[in-house]
C-alpha cells in the first residue's frame, strides 16, 4: 500500500509539462514531509482543464452513507480498481495526479518495521502518482472532495520493501491520465504499471516518520 508521502517542492517548481496548473480557489501549500491519511492535500483534477485543487487524502464514494468510509479508501488496486463499487466510476471519469517528491513504505523485519523513503535517483523531482476523486455531499449539503491513490506490484528495487507500490505515471502519460471524456479501464491498464528501478532510489529513514505529527526534513533524512 502507499500510506504516506512528502511534497515538499514549492509550487512554482511543479512540472506543467504543457499543461496549465494553476491553484484553484486560492488553494495554499504549505511543504510537508509527512503527509497522512485523511490530510487535504494539492491534486490534479480535470475541472474543464487540468487545476490544482485541496483534496482529502481517503476516497468517499459519492453513494457512501457516513464519511469515515474514507479511512479505508486510502488505496485502490489497479488489478480490480474497475471492479470494485467504491471505484469502477471514478476510473471512468475522475481520475487525478497526486503530487509528491517521494513515499514511504515500510520493510517487515521480525517484529519490526523500518521504514524507507522512494524518489526519483536522478534529481529528486516530482513524481505524479495515479489516483481517483469523487465529490462526496455532505448532510449539511456541503461537498467533500476526496482521493485515493492507485497501487500495483513491486518493481526489483521496492520488491524486498514491500509488495505493494503506487502507479507512477510516466511525464508523457499525465495528460492521457487526466483527459476528461469518459474511458474504458482497459485503455488504461498499460499506465498502470511498475516504474522502472533504475529511476528510483530507496533509503531507510528515520522512525520519526511513523507518527504524523512529526513534519521535518528529518523524516526524509537517510540514516
Amino acid at each position: 500500500m502507499c500510506g504516506r508521502y512528502a511534497l515538499y517542492t514549492e509550487t512554482e517548481q511543479w512540472p506543467d509539462s504543457g499543461v496549465v496548473w494553476p491553484l484553484e480557489g486560492g488553494v495554499f501549500w504549505q511543504s510537508s514531509y509527512n503527509v497522512a491519511p485523511g490530510r487535504s492535500a494539492p491534486v490534479v483534477v480535470n475541472l474543464e482543464r487540468p487545476v490544482v485543487s485541496g483534496l482529502q487524502w481517503g476516497l468517499v464514494p459519492h453513494w457512501a452513507k457516513e464519511e469515515k468510509i474514507g479511512n479505508r479508501m486510502i488505496n485502490a488496486r489497479a488489478e480490480t480498481v474497475a471492479e470494485k463499487p467504491a471505484f469502477r466510476s471514478a476510473i471512468r471519469r475522475r481520475r487525478c495526479l497526486v503530487l509528491a517528491d517521494g513515499f514511504y513504505e515500510w520493510r517487515r523485519q521480525g517484529g519490526r518495521k523500518t521504514p524507507y523513503f522512494i524518489r526519483r535517483r536522478a534529481d529528486g523531482g516530482l513524481l505524479c502518482l495515479a489516483g481517483l476523486w469523487e465529490s462526496w455531499k455532505r448532510p449539511d449539503g456541503g461537498y467533500l472532495r476526496t482521493f485515493t491513490i492507485i497501487t500495483v506490484e513491486p518493481n526489483e528495487l521496492l520488491a524486498p520493501i514491500h509488495d505493494r507500490m503506487p502507479a507512477i505515471l510516466p511525464d508523457d502519460a499525465r495528460e492521457r491520465w487526466l483527459q476528461s471524456d469518459p474511458v474504458q479501464p482497459a485503455s488504461l491498464a498499460a499506465l498502470l504499471a511498475p516504474f522502472p528501478s533504475s529511476e528510483l532510489e530507496a533509503f531507510e529513514v528515520s522512525t520519526l516518520v511513523n507518527n504524523p505529527a512529526n513534519d521535518s526534513p528529518q523524516c526524509v533524512a537517510p540514516v
